[in-house]
């Protein structure tokens, strides 16, 4: 099937483009951002070299429905969402760390706690706990944001003694990451699931904390099925989930953590298809719609055409 993993756009008032790992992202006058979210998938913080069918339009369409179920909490930078892949919104000036915020001890956490690690990004996590276990509280875990490479964990205090975010600025971004990730559980729950954790990126946007981005996507977020999760939990078996964690176990049994010297297995046509499903399956259960699968042929054209027409209206 024909996926969308390069982009090679020149929009009307086009001033820079970014390629990041997973959208292009295009700066239209100095003023707003175009953004395409490809089909590729990265783990590890490695681009695998397959694209996945429709995951773009999966993680665009989340992102935008719930940019504007939250818009009263925070403000987002999200204007228009013209084209099943593409979202414009106002260009933020973002803020160099990721806010990831978890609920429960699963993913990098319980690898961590596994390992014998008590301390995570400067928060300390209790004894006694299992992975998959529900924590006391939600706890802040924030990365650095690396343009290339891995993102690193860092604690609060780090953040503000290097002076990586104000101090006014970052009480501010806890607060809406608290707030969002609380609407994100509430809405999560109607749909039967536990958001587990989730990242939230930040900008400033007319000197205010602007949310920025994608929001509660497979690609951002961890989702576990609330029916049987406590059975599962204390009879010590998987938790059945929804998020990216299925590629990421996939690669590690495949002998790859994005190390060096290490090299990406080969995905077969039939393990992409059942990506593209995982991803589709996540898009329903998590929003309660229907995933519409739009034309897989001419999407160049497709977007050139939708995103022209949404910027001569802006």
């Amino acid at each position: 099937m024909n996926t969308l993993t390069k982009t090679n756009f020149n929009f009307p008032g086009q001033t820079a483009v970014y390629k990041g790992k997973v959208r292009d992202v295009y700066t239209i006058n100095n003023k707003y951002l175009a953004m395409v979210a490809s089909d590729r998938i990265s783990a590890f913080d490695v681009i695998l070299p397959k694209g996945i069918p429709y995951k773009g339009q999966v993680l665009n369409q989340i992102a935008a429905k719930f940019l504007k179920a939250t818009e009263d909490i925070v403000p987002n930078w999200l204007l228009v969402s013209p084209d099943p892949v593409v979202s414009i919104g106002k260009m933020c000036e973002p803020f160099k760390v990721e806010m990831v915020i978890r609920g429960y001890l699963a993913g990098h956490a319980a690898r961590t706690y596994n390992a014998g690690g008590r301390m995570l990004c400067g928060v300390a996590l209790p004894e006694g706990l299992k992975e998959n276990d529900k924590l006391p509280a939600p706890i802040i875990t924030p990365t650095t944001k690396a343009s290339a490479g891995h993102d690193e964990d860092i604690s609060r205090e780090e953040i503000l003694k290097q002076g990586i975010v104000k101090e006014e600025y970052y009480v501010q971004m806890e607060k809406y990451t608290h707030a969002l990730y609380q609407r994100g559980s509430e809405i999560a729950a109607k749909q039967g699931l536990l958001l587990v954790d989730t990242k939230y990126e930040f900008g400033l946007y007319d000197g205010k904390v602007c949310l920025m981005d994608e929001i509660h996507t497979p690609d951002s977020s961890r989702y576990f099925y609330e029916e049987g999760y406590e059975e599962r939990q204390q009879k010590g078996e998987e938790q059945k989930q929804l998020s990216k964690e299925f590629v990421r176990r996939w690669l590690i049994e495949n002998g790859f953590q994005g190390k060096e010297g290490q090299s990406v297995p080969d995905m077969s046509e039939e393990w992409i298809n059942e990506i593209s499903a995982r991803y589709i399956e996540l898009f329903e259960k998590v929003t309660g719609e229907t995933f519409v699968r739009n034309p897989l042929e001419h999407i160049e054209a497709r977007i050139e055409k939708n995103v022209t027409e949404a910027l001569s209206k802006l």
